[in-house]
């Protein structure tokens, strides 16, 4: 089922234009609702931005109190459990409800995503990779498994190249804003990971890129790129413009991965992030983009 168009009432076409809004004054590295989207797709990918950009908000910005963040996250939730069943008012539910509802959307993926925004709120530290891949799981997958059923999709084998490449995004952020988090009193590099690598948590405190962090570094980025790998073919499976936001977003994640590992994961000297520099690039190699199945 493909998703319905916007909605042609004033009201809810105000609350979608307002989420478009939101989604286009915050910088991300990976296109949100771009003009590449079927146009059908693209407010209600608004409304799930907005819908996860405002609680993500409320987890990190601003200097309220563990308890306070965590009752803005609960507060979020229940509006959003309520907007599906009874008439809202903020521009965000009053969308994102009728997304909900006109797309066929399980709630429980919006659940998952603020289960991963409370988590931040007391978690710091990963003890595994393991432990690092679970948080993913609810902070980054459900937003690719969305997209797609907003596109019309739901097939076991395409959530789990979706799953994997939200993985691997989320991962690739976590490398490139690795002294951003750290300010935030939060480091994503496992413990055993460091440990292994002979690194400690001092070396990113002191903004040192030793030896050790840095063969950590490239451990983590080699799994990313695995997962990268494993959902590739994802781009080749889906119909239409999507296919060319799924080939972009893909070749963005690499793009910044591979210049994370080109620079020897300097980001204490440099943050790596994508420019228009790099559309040109970009746009030529999902030209020639070659699907998975051809490749075999």
């Amino acid at each position: 089922m493909v998703a319905a168009p916007a909605p042609a009432s004033a009201q809810l076409a105000d609350a979608y234009r307002a989420c478009e809004r939101l989604a286009r004054t915050h910088y991300e590295n990976f296109p949100v609702a771009s003009l590449l989207l079927p146009a059908h797709m693209r407010p209600h990918v608004a409304a799930l931005y907005a819908f996860a950009r405002t609680a993500d908000d409320f987890a990190d910005e601003g200097d309220r109190t563990p308890e306070e963040r965590e009752r803005l996250l609960d507060d979020w939730r229940a509006r959003l459990h309520a907007a599906v069943t009874s008439p809202a008012t903020d521009p965000v539910f009053i969308a994102v409800a009728h997304t909900i509802k006109s797309c066929h959307l399980p709630i429980a993926l919006f659940d998952d995503l603020i289960s991963a925004f409370r988590q931040d709120v007391r978690v710091k530290r990963y003890a595994t990779w393991a432990d690092v891949l679970d948080y993913c799981t609810r902070s980054a997958n459900p937003v690719g498994r969305l997209v797609l059923r907003i596109a019309g999709y739901d097939a076991p084998h395409l959530d789990r190249q979706s799953d994997a490449v939200c993985t691997a995004l989320q991962l690739t952020n976590f490398w490139q804003d690795l002294e951003r988090d750290w300010d935030k009193g939060r480091l994503y590099v496992p413990r055993d990971d460091l440990a292994a690598a002979g690194a400690s948590e001092e070396d990113v405190a002191g903004r040192r890129l030793t030896p050790a962090l840095r063969a950590a570094l490239h451990a983590v980025a080699a799994r990313t790129r695995a997962l990268f790998e494993d959902g590739r073919g994802i781009a080749g499976e889906v119909r239409g413009r999507l296919r060319w936001e799924l080939r972009l977003t893909w070749l963005g994640g690499v793009r910044i991965l591979d210049r994370l590992e080109r620079r020897g994961f300097d980001v204490f000297a440099r943050r790596p992030a994508l420019s228009t520099a790099d559309v040109p690039v970009l746009a030529w190699r999902a030209m020639v983009w070659r699907d998975v199945r051809k490749m075999k």
